[in-house]
């Protein structure tokens, strides 16, 4: 123990909560959250009621929400996560039965003048229940059949109901946030092995499934994989988004076109330029320097989440801040690799820059877990 830390025990305990928050994430979470306000105004075309102040105000609910979760003991959050992944998953089967349809998904639910995104609810869930799984499990029994199974079927519920929205996007997201978790408690990497070599076959089936009565994918699902294999076959149809977003990232260079002067967002030729594609319009202003600096911010964040489960004793706290993270990791990598065109078009957003509320509300009280994980490890 230090003697940093042998003094604080004299501390008032509530106050000693606010020094062992991890400040530096603190500022590197509103770091990235301000590059997102800058590029929603330049987007509205140098208005900040459009998008840029709303994003302020969800901001500020969530850093709200991320400071009650962690001041929260953690041994609260690992009892109650049963309970969290329960009410995500009845949200996800009212999404089904009640869900607001928007453009061509039935995802939302509208509860009075709000409208939510269960399935984002749903990615930290998933993670919650699969930590204190792994916490309550006895270490032998991790690789065994029968308890490989349990987490499985936890993870594949959610998916197969996510899929049905239909979502692809989260729905692999789900996947591969079990999974990470998963990974880090222990399972052996054949189970993976398995898994992959399985997935392989799915792929190769659903692609052998197009323009057949047992079509597995929607039409615009197909659509996405054509667009990704060749975007210049239909540069102008479905090839369109992806063709832009190039468009902006090549006109970028290194140092941008400037503030305000990215031809593609501000002559409206980039597609959903203020959520999916927001990374676009940020390379075309501040070029390869800007794109970069961002990265590098998002680098932060995971390193300090990753020091932070490295000190953590706590089983629970360490396989859960790991889960965050790595879901953190799949956010943004995703997203860019889809901008890109390293990827298929998925639909997920770039987390604390694109436009969204549930997205950055539910993301930074997950970062609220990281947080009390920290705060209240064994010292």
């Amino acid at each position: 123990m230090s003697y940093l830390e042998s003094n604080l025990k004299s501390v008032p305990t509530g106050f000693r909560k606010i020094l062992y928050v991890n400040w530096p994430l603190v500022i590197l979470l509103s770091a990235v959250a301000s590059i997102g306000f800058l590029m929603l105004y330049s987007v509205a075309g140098g208005r900040l009621d459009t998008w840029a102040e709303p994003q302020m105000e969800r901001f500020g609910l969530g850093m709200a929400a991320m400071f009650a979760v962690a001041f929260t003991p953690i041994w609260f959050w690992r009892n109650v996560s049963g309970l969290i992944y329960l009410i995500a998953l009845l949200l996800l089967v009212a999404v089904e039965l009640f869900g607001a349809i928007g453009m061509g998904a039935q995802r939302w639910l509208e509860l009075g003048p709000v409208r939510v995104q269960p399935s984002e609810l749903m990615k930290i869930a998933v993670v919650m229940l699969l930590a204190a799984y792994y916490d309550w499990l006895d270490v032998d029994k991790v690789s065994r059949p029968l308890w490989v199974l349990v987490p499985v079927l936890l993870i594949l519920a959610p998916t197969f109901l996510v899929l049905a929205q239909p979502d692809l996007g989260t729905a692999v997201l789900l996947v591969m946030g079990g999974a990470i978790i998963m990974l880090c408690a222990g399972v052996s990497f054949w189970y993976f092995g398995t898994v992959i070599a399985i997935v392989c076959a799915l792929v190769f089936t659903v692609l052998q499934s197009r323009d057949t009565d047992w079509q597995l994918l929607h039409d615009y699902q197909f659509r996405r994989i054509d667009t990704f294999l060749d975007p210049s076959a239909d540069p102008l149809g479905a090839g369109y988004n992806i063709t832009q977003a190039q468009i902006a990232l090549g006109s970028g260079g290194l140092n941008g076109r400037g503030f305000m002067q990215g031809t593609q967002s501000r002559l409206n030729f980039l597609p959903e330029k203020h959520t999916d594609f927001i990374f676009t319009t940020l390379a075309e202003e501040f070029g390869f320097v800007g794109a970069f600096s961002l990265l590098a911010l998002y680098g932060g964040i995971l390193g300090f989440c990753l020091y932070s489960a490295l000190l953590n004793k706590d089983r629970f706290s360490s396989l859960l801040t790991l889960g965050v993270a790595g879901t953190f990791f799949l956010f943004f990598s995703i997203n860019m690799a889809m901008v890109m065109g390293l990827m298929p078009v998925v639909g997920v957003p770039l987390p604390l820059v694109s436009y969204g509320g549930t997205a950055m509300m539910i993301l930074l009280a997950a970062f609220g877990l990281v947080q009390s994980a920290h705060i209240h490890r064994p010292r």
